[in-house]
């Protein structure tokens, strides 16, 4: 790739009064080289994405083909591969909320997100559909920035329940090792209790997200090159063995683990050293 095809990604220090509702700010544009069966595997942030050039195709669990072309939109959590496609001429703003934030930012429409994108206009309506032309019309990205952070903060008027924040808490810091029993005893709820709570404030149970945090734990440490292989990584991830690593990596990446690491070995090298899985 050269300088004339490369895509130009811009990321924004993400400024403190977001920080507890925002993981990522980011620009992405292109210049003539677009994405061909990229994926994301079940991303852990919710993202709300302003289109300022040709759609995105975007799937989810699948290949896009051209009906699945994006225009301005937010989507929930999805236990699974997000597949994504682009003609070199696709430009957009992107907020990437967390699970928290994404509550404080869209209250109880989170149900209504999970597995899905849905466009701007239809979840914020007319809010939704003037933050989409000022953004477009905004003449520099200091003033794109200014607008839509001024907008998150004015619509973050969601707060979760107490016991819902603790749970994700011990969630995140455990990566998903915490037993979701020992949680709910913790908060002073039922296990069934915090998982109807959990759905309805976060859009998914509170055991399908420590599956996903486990397996982008496992990720990193892959990533970091275990000198014990996928058993040393599934062992120290907190999976019952490989088979059950195996079995996640399939579900939320959509391939075996050394499929995984064999397509992103061009960018790290050391995801090719463990030949079995």
């Amino acid at each position: 790739m050269d300088a004339t095809t490369t895509p130009d990604v811009i990321r924004r220090p993400v400024p403190a009064h977001l920080a507890h509702i925002v993981s990522s700010i980011s620009c992405y544009r292109e210049r003539g080289l677009g994405l061909i069966n990229f994926r994301h595997a079940a991303p852990l942030s919710l993202p709300l994405l302003i289109n300022l050039g040709n759609p995105f195709r975007i799937a989810l669990g699948r290949e896009p083909d051209l009906s699945d072309a994006r225009p301005s939109f937010a989507a929930g959590l999805f236990p699974g591969p997000v597949q994504i496609e682009s003609d070199g001429r696709a430009m957009c703003i992107q907020i990437d909320f967390t699970p928290l934030g994404a509550y404080r930012f869209f209250g109880g429409a989170m149900p209504d997100l999970t597995a899905r994108m849905v466009d701007l206009g239809d979840l914020l309506g007319r809010d939704g559909r003037d933050l989409s032309a000022r953004i477009t019309d905004a003449p520099d990205w200091q003033q794109r920035w200014e607008i839509i952070e001024t907008f998150v903060i004015g619509r973050t008027v969601n707060e979760p329940s107490p016991e819902i924040a603790a749970a994700i808490q011990q969630l995140w810091r455990s990566a998903g090792a915490a037993r979701i029993s020992d949680i709910a005893t913790d908060v002073g709820w039922s296990r069934k209790h915090l998982s109807r709570r959990f759905h309805n404030e976060i859009g998914l149970s509170p055991k399908t997200l420590a599956r996903m945090l486990r397996f982008h734990r496992a990720c990193t440490l892959a990533r970091e090159g275990s000198a014990f292989g996928w058993a040393g990584v599934a062992l120290e991830a907190g999976f019952a063995d490989q088979a059950h690593l195996a079995r996640d990596f399939r579900e939320f990446s959509g391939e075996k683990p050394t499929e995984w690491a064999a397509r992103l070995a061009i960018a790290d090298h050391r995801l090719m050293r463990e030949a079995g899985g």
